[in-house]
């Protein structure tokens, strides 16, 4: 069970540092109106905050030490 903590521990630490250093998007369609077959949509690209990368880091290293304690 260590092993999956240190493992889950080493992927939050990567991945948080993707969303704190590079920054991460992900792209929303958002319909305004509809008519019959007629239909517009928006398309929103928006950012992981960094924060959220931080708190990621955080979380991995405590998983990391708790995987390698004995």
């Amino acid at each position: 069970m260590k092993t999956v903590y240190a493992i889950v521990g080493a992927a939050l630490i990567v991945l948080g540092g993707v969303v704190l250093f590079r920054g991460l998007f992900f792209t929303q369609n958002e319909t305004v109106f509809q008519v019959g077959n007629l239909k517009a949509e928006v398309r929103k690209e928006e950012r992981i905050p960094s924060w959220a990368g931080g708190v990621a880091i955080a979380a991995g290293l405590v998983l990391v030490v708790m995987g390698l304690r004995k």
